[in-house]
């Protein structure tokens, strides 16, 4: 009777001993927890510090080799680097090149728009961007670069508004060149393609034209 009592009296210490040893063991886990963030935090901003080491550096080969390139370049680093695939530096690239297209500034709108697609993604300006760049690369007689943008819009954007007019450009290219049977092909594909589409009106004129 005395040691059934004496269980009695002692269950409750054994519970709180094994609600200490539970806490003890959550202490010890939130410690780690805190140990492992603050060394993350303290690799972050080493890396960090780092990746601005590097572009500073950069930028001042960059000044030393060009200074007239200097406000340019610290223009792209800043799209580049802090505003990878941000609306508000796509828009800004983007515009940018548009004013200069606008201002017949070809050379320095066909850079922005290869700037835009090289360093950014976006459902809409990076394939208005290729056609671009294919429409100024026409201008200039690169026939092989303006096919080349072309077909990047027609293949990789095939859902957007443009492709048809990609693809009905390719066959002007073709004709240009002198490939009056692969132009016809083209036109075709635009035609049959995309038959509610004013580049399909314009493939289907130069089609009868060809016969």
């Amino acid at each position: 009777m005395k040691f059934f009592f004496a269980v009695l009296l002692t269950a409750p210490l054994l519970v709180e001993s094994q609600e200490i040893d539970a806490g003890d063991i959550l202490f010890l886990k939130v410690q780690e927890l805190e140990g492992e963030i603050s060394a993350l935090r303290s690799e972050l901003e080493a890396q960090a510090y780092i990746i601005d080491k590097i572009l500073n550096e950069n930028q001042s080969k960059s000044v030393a080799s060009n200074p007239s390139e200097n406000q340019e370049s610290a223009s792209e680093n800043t799209f580049r680097f802090e505003g990878i695939n941000d609306g508000q530096s796509i828009d800004e690239v983007y515009e940018q090149a548009i004013s200069q297209l606008n201002a017949k500034n070809f050379a320095a709108a066909k850079k922005s728009f290869q700037y835009l697609a090289d360093n950014f993604n976006d459902d809409e300006k990076i394939p208005l961007s290729l056609f671009w760049l294919g429409e100024i690369s026409l201008q200039e007689s690169n026939f092989e670069q303006s096919e080349s943008f072309f077909q990047l819009l027609a293949v990789n954007h095939p859902e957007h508004w443009r492709a048809p007019l990609a693809h009905k450009k390719i066959g002007d290219i073709l004709m240009m060149s002198g490939e009056s049977g692969a132009a016809k092909i083209k036109y075709q594909f635009v035609v049959q393609t995309y038959p509610n589409n004013a580049a399909s009106s314009l493939a289907l004129q130069l089609l009868e034209n060809m016969e």
